[in-house]
């Protein structure tokens, strides 16, 4: 939802994954560029480049190495909220003066606002809709990294036996 939104609000939108088969996904999703991050030259060529961050990831993961993306005054704002603390390195905000913040959901009118942006550019989440009697295949696969992307119970499935 986050590229989703960023490109309608007419950001360029450069997608970060771990995952090289989720480029294409990026990229349909509406990103300009999709980036491995495990590809040390494809990051290098966005240090100090990007003026805002958003990172949604719920694992662990070395924020220091996309602070290092951030150009002057640039922010990182996380939403993910991994198992276990993240480590910042001061040097990664002080010297290049870069914004490390959270940010939690907003309350109703923030909601109402971002339903009614969304019903305006047409954008929707991508799901895949499952009958509750598949929970625990549902739990498997999301453990296993292979959603794409939320998983929502079909509700007329509980009648069903």
């Amino acid at each position: 939802m986050g590229v989703k939104l960023a490109r309608a609000f007419g950001a360029h939108v450069v997608l970060f994954t771990t995952s090289p088969s989720k480029v294409t996904d990026g990229l349909r999703l509406g990103a300009h560029e999709v980036v491995v991050s495990t590809d040390a030259a494809a990051m290098a060529k966005h240090a100090s480049s990007l003026d805002f961050i958003l990172d949604c990831v719920s694992a662990q993961h070395d924020l220091n190495a996309y602070l290092s993306l951030l150009r002057l005054d640039g922010t990182l704002c996380l939403v993910g909220v991994p198992e276990q603390p993240l480590a910042v390195h001061a040097f990664s905000v002080i010297m290049p003066r870069r914004n490390f913040s959270g940010s939690c959901i907003g309350g109703i009118a923030e909601t109402q606002e971002m339903l009614e942006f969304c019903a305006k550019h047409g954008i929707v989440s991508d799901i895949e809709l499952i009958p509750i009697q598949k929970i625990n295949e549902a739990w498997d696969r999301m453990i296993k990294q292979d959603v794409r992307y939320r998983f929502v119970i079909d509700m007329a499935s509980l009648k069903q036996a």
